[in-house]
């Protein structure tokens, strides 16, 4: 379980997998918060102070690389880890992804047990 209920913040355009990855992350003692577009998640990371975020890259309104170079380049939220979650696998996107300020890239379908495994070694590495 995670130590002191870390908030996640799952960026996807997709109900089911938001659902998805909701329920697997509450369970893992995770405070979850969703938005559906670009626009959304940037408010929402804005207001909610997330402790991590899980980012699709292809959504409404602003892309993922929009939103995580926003949030990158913005004195007050680029301590927020970043993991891209998307079903871009070519290495251009990942690189692009990395480029953009992502911390780290997994495409869909992805291995559950390595997901959670991934958001725990991101939130210890997160530094305050």
């Amino acid at each position: 379980m995670a130590e002191e209920s870390k908030r996640i913040l799952i960026v996807d355009d997709e109900p089911d997998v938001a659902s998805l990855l909701t329920l697997l992350l509450k369970s893992q003692g995770y405070e979850v918060v969703s938005a559906g577009d670009g626009q959304e998640a940037l408010e929402k990371a804005r207001t909610g102070h997330p402790d991590l975020l899980l980012l699709d890259i292809m959504l409404p309104k602003l892309d993922g690389y929009k939103v995580a170079r926003m949030l990158k380049f913005d004195e007050n939220f680029r301590h927020i880890p970043i993991i891209m979650l998307t079903a871009k696998i070519q290495e251009k996107d990942k690189n692009m992804g990395m480029e953009m300020g992502a911390d780290a890239y997994i495409s869909k379908p992805f291995n559950t047990p390595a997901l959670l495994e991934l958001i725990k070694d991101t939130l210890a590495k997160k530094k305050k």
